[in-house]
């Protein structure tokens, strides 16, 4: 997203998408009074506000993570509408720790699921230091609650400590597992030109919701994802325009295990398997480059969820033909195949 708030608020990625989505028009027009140069009041204490928080980051390599940082509310706060303070560093083995460096490009996602709420901030490192980093803001602006699952969550006391980090190359069983269970995902997303002097664009991270199952694993390890109707602005569509490289987070919210995936990307316009998937508008396919597990990487446990009522709307995967009802339900955690919910 473009800082040139006085040209458009958008880069060619972004107004590409909308171009093919028929709105270009209408989000021109909207773009530079929704997209800020600064956060506004509501935001400032809202951050303030959250026990977690989720972080888009790009590595040496270019390759775009989503991570997540948490700690007691009161650890993101803003000293004024052009900062953000975050008093808590990533866990060694997290991507995040080695790109978190002065000039670097980030984006911010504050959720807050039991409420629905949800506002991001894309910036610079600022600073990094003993307790933490600060963050230049370039870019602040809304969501929309939709496909967001109602979960709160509660720190753990006395939690099995974490385990060393390990990555493979390939979706395992562990990683299957914990994606074809999943109803919610984040994905960050870089310009190609994040990082570099004097260019505004930067890092994206965002929320993916749906119902239990909604990401398909296929046999060669690769995922699909159904695009719902959401505000339009096409962020991380519109960076995987320009570049397809992106970070997927998948939070298991019973152990607090994280599974971190690097992909590269295509959106999907087209085809018998988007007219299947009810309340898709597109589809978007991502090869699997590298999966990282975090074992208890997260201090947090959220009991029980209530699916977003958006996703009445939308449907679901057809059943593999391989597989039992039983067991596929088992497999993705839905109540049931009929009415999914």
């Amino acid at each position: 997203m473009s800082a040139a708030f006085e040209m458009s608020a958008w880069h060619e990625g972004e107004r590409a998408m909308q171009a093919r989505a028929g709105v270009r028009e209408r989000m021109e027009l909207i773009g530079t009074r929704v997209v800020r140069d600064h956060m506004p009041d509501q935001h400032r204490d809202f951050f303030a506000q959250l026990p977690f928080l989720i972080v888009g980051s790009v590595d040496q390599a270019s390759q775009p993570w989503a991570s997540v940082l948490a700690a007691p509310p009161g650890f993101a706060h803003s000293p004024d509408p052009r900062r953000l303070r975050v008093d808590v560093l990533p866990a060694d083995g997290d991507p995040l720790a080695q790109a978190l460096v002065p000039g670097a490009s980030i984006g911010l996602l504050g959720i807050e699921p039991h409420t629905r709420r949800r506002n991001r901030m894309n910036g610079v490192v600022e600073r990094v230091d003993g307790g933490g980093f600060a963050v230049g803001v370039r870019q602040s602006f809304g969501n929309c609650p939709k496909y967001i699952q109602a979960r709160e969550p509660v720190f753990v006391k006395g939690e099995r400590p974490a385990a060393t980090p390990r990555r493979v190359e390939q979706i395992d069983a562990a990683a299957r597992r914990v994606i074809e269970a999943a109803d919610t995902f984040f994905i960050a997303t870089s310009h190609p030109a994040a990082g570099s002097a004097g260019v505004a664009q930067g890092v994206d991270v965002s929320h993916r919701g749906g119902r239990p199952g909604f990401v398909r694993v296929a046999d060669d390890g690769s995922l699909t994802v159904p695009d719902f109707a959401g505000n339009s602005f096409f962020n991380t569509l519109g960076n995987i325009v320009v570049n397809p490289r992106a970070g997927l987070l998948f939070v298991d919210f019973d152990s607090g295990d994280l599974l971190q995936v690097a992909v590269t990307a295509e959106v999907i316009w087209d085809g018998p398997e988007l007219a299947a998937f009810e309340g898709a508008e597109r589809l978007l396919r991502m090869r699997v480059v590298s999966v990282l597990h975090r074992p208890a990487a997260l201090p947090l446990r959220w009991v029980g969820a209530e699916l977003s009522p958006y996703l009445d709307a939308t449907g679901q995967w057809p059943v593999p033909a391989s597989e039992s009802a039983s067991v596929f339900q088992w497999k993705t955690g839905m109540r049931t195949l009929t009415d999914g919910r």
